[in-house]
């Protein structure tokens, strides 16, 4: 049987070119980056190579880019690192409801940081007797934060504004210009999560004026298990993980990932070509016009231009996500309930349930997410099953009446 693999949210295929470029760094290359002899040395040269290039790509400086081992580490460091060396400034973030949750279950741990934790190693001062204080902002039904909130968020303790750009579950693409220009002249860092958006919009970290800014290579036919966080130069950020020499111009302990960074530079060659995105937002287009035809059918998020190229997010009335996504895979089509960090949770996702759905509604829902490798032939084979699931499963579900077509 055929795999349809429409879980690119989730990882995405490992790129042959970028395999072919790691494998020397895996064989003859194979040296330590921070060795001082020739295997060594080669090694670092190939480390800053990829790391200019990953760089140029978002409009920074090599020196400002930290690789870690992927997104959540990235999130992590951002928030934490930022919230712990501020503490003399203030003690409040601002984040939204719709997050990752390596960003949301980081706030949440910050909040719990309070009067009587130990001094956090290189941080200018012990946290007060108030702790960490998180804002969530809400959003509107298709996913967009307003400036108008952000602004009035921000009080004189905010250090930290966290957004996701193109948001992992329904793609919804946050204008990144509009509310990096409040936090700049707001005096705030602005940190912003692109692990889904990458490559697949336009990314300026002077233009957009973003502070820090998360990076992974999987959802981008790279690697598992690298990525990396920009951190503008002057902004105050202590370490997080510690180790033996100056990794990562001391911010980063830990042995480099010389292959991982070789193949993340490759996949960012060859993922900012454009044709990639317009073939995508075709294909995308065409699957969500023919899922809609589906009866009691709704699209989550937002659409053109505002919707990541490769993201589609259905909810069926009268249907569990969870049994149409195994259904789906028996007939060899993969695909994913929400989150993939998340998906096998029972609750409701937090996502769909911030934009106003029902729980009947968010759990009827179901993510598909393309890649340049899906064809059109795949997606109208699935355009062939899922009606087909879709009645299948209403027939034989409890909340059936739901959806008027099987009253």
């Amino acid at each position: 049987m055929k795999i349809v693999y429409l879980d690119n949210g989730s990882t995405t295929k490992l790129d042959p070119k970028v395999l072919k470029a790691m494998q020397p760094y895996f064989t003859e290359k194979y040296g330590n980056a921070s060795s001082l002899h020739s295997l060594g040395m080669e090694a670092r040269e190939a480390v800053e190579r990829a790391r200019d290039l990953i760089a140029k790509s978002v409009g920074a400086r090599g020196t400002e880019i930290l690789f870690t081992s992927g997104g959540t580490e990235a999130n992590n460091f951002a928030l934490k690192g930022v919230a712990f060396a501020n503490q003399e400034k203030g003690n409040h973030i601002i984040t939204t409801k719709i997050e990752h949750d390596s960003v949301l279950k980081t706030c949440q741990w910050l909040e719990k940081q309070g009067a009587g934790k130990s001094k956090i190693s290189g941080t200018s001062g012990t946290q007060g007797s108030e702790g960490f204080k998180v804002t969530y902002l809400d959003v509107d039904k298709e996913g967009f934060v307003s400036k108008e909130a952000l602004e009035k968020a921000i009080t004189t303790k905010t250090i930290l504004f966290s957004v996701v750009q193109g948001n992992n579950e329904i793609g919804t693409i946050q204008n990144l210009a509009e509310l990096g220009k409040v936090c700049r002249d707001k005096g705030v860092y602005f940190h912003v999560d692109t692990c889904q958006s990458f490559t697949k919009t336009d990314l300026d970290v002077e233009k957009q004026n973003i502070d820090l800014l998360t990076l992974n290579a999987h959802k981008i036919h790279g690697p598992k298990g690298i990525g990396a966080l920009y951190v503008r130069k002057g902004t105050r950020i202590i370490a997080w993980q510690h180790g033996g020499g100056n990794h990562e111009f001391g911010m980063r302990g830990g042995t480099e990932n010389v292959s991982g960074a070789v193949g993340f530079a490759e996949a960012v060659k060859i993922g900012m070509n454009q044709r990639w995105i317009r073939q995508m937002n075709q294909l995308r287009d065409r699957l969500i016009e023919g899922a809609l035809k589906i009866p009691c059918s709704r699209l989550n998020g937002s659409v053109g231009d505002k919707r990541l190229c490769n993201n589609v997010n259905l909810s069926f009335l009268g249907v569990e996500g969870e049994a149409l996504g195994g259904y789906l895979d028996q007939k060899g089509i993969c695909s994913s309930t929400g989150s993939a960090c998340s998906s096998k949770a029972l609750e409701p996702s937090h996502v769909l349930k911030a934009i106003g759905l029902s729980d009947e509604e968010a759990h009827g829902s179901l993510r598909l997410t393309l890649s340049r490798f899906t064809t059109e032939e795949e997606i109208d084979h699935v355009l062939e099953v899922l009606p087909k699931l879709v009645e299948k499963l209403r027939k034989i579900s409890p909340i059936r009446r739901s959806c008027n077509v099987h009253r």
